[in-house]
């Protein structure tokens, strides 16, 4: 693995602990997100691919098939080797894997024919990356912004209120992020949409993939131990005691323990022409 230099604002402690129960338990991109990516850049096999803020390679895996090599980068060590695990088992041995922040990307890595971010651009200095992709891609090549659609933070679903309502009773009302659960996540703004059009690039269009979810309660428990807002080191030794809660919350809603939820993929793509 390729050791680089993070940029100070990347905060080593937004995932904390969290590689191996986000590959667990994070939910996946369905397949007809690839196969809408590989309809719209014409994917064969062939090219590069980079993948940022790869995590534990839920884009970079299921993807490097339909390339002849990816590079995938993150700033988080714990999450790239749990990103090396998994793509172990999935027989992908077409992926370099660097420990660097997105926004130090540059010539050295090559010529790329698309790039891909999942839930982390946010997370990134937006017009420097997009600054920086500009000059990695290819004349015909894009971005694709990745997203499954499922912020329990704004769901309607009553199940999902009341496992939010237990997060906020344990965490406080609003939305914390990083710094051991000290930071207060703020809204994206501007919206991705207003920085693209700001940037080089010279086209974008979002495109919708639905796709069902089924859950359990430990499942679920488990998928809010990925999230910057619900780290499972933020329960410490009370821990049980959320579990507890939040397992009673769940099945005073739908006591069979299923939750079932319909959600919306988006394909968000970044043209350069």
């Amino acid at each position: 693995m390729t050791q680089l230099k993070t940029l100070p604002s990347y905060d080593p402690t937004l995932f904390e602990g969290a590689a191996e129960v986000y590959a667990q338990y994070r939910t996946k991109y369905p397949p007809a997100v690839f196969d809408k990516l590989t309809e719209i850049f014409h994917l064969n096999g062939q090219g590069r691919l980079l993948d940022l803020g790869t995590g534990p390679g839920l884009i970079a895996i299921p993807l490097s098939k339909k390339f002849q090599e990816v590079v995938a980068i993150d700033p988080d060590a714990e999450m790239l080797r749990e990103a090396q695990q998994q793509a172990v088992k999935a027989g992908a041995n077409n992926i370099t894997w660097l420990e660097q922040g997105a926004e130090l990307i540059n010539s050295s890595l090559g010529v790329f024919n698309l790039a891909t971010i999942g839930r982390a651009f946010h997370w990134m200095e937006r017009e420097l990356v997009l600054e920086r992709l500009y000059e990695l891609l290819t004349e015909d090549g894009g971005i694709a912004l990745l997203n499954t659609g499922d912020n329990p933070w704004v769901s309607s679903l009553p199940w999902k209120q009341a496992a939010i309502g237990v997060v906020k009773k344990w965490l406080g009302e609003e939305r914390r992020t990083g710094q051991r659960g000290q930071g207060i996540r703020k809204p994206v703004d501007p919206p991705h949409e207003v920085v693209i059009a700001n940037s080089q690039f010279a086209r974008q269009e979002v495109y919708e993939v639905p796709f069902e979810k089924s859950w359990t309660v430990s499942s679920y428990i488990g998928y809010l131990y990925t999230t910057a807002f619900s780290l499972k080191i933020f329960y410490g030794e009370q821990t049980e005691a959320f579990e507890a809660d939040i397992t009673e919350a769940l099945l005073a809603v739908e006591p069979s323990g299923e939750f079932k939820e319909e959600l919306t993929a988006t394909i968000h793509v970044v043209w350069k022409h």
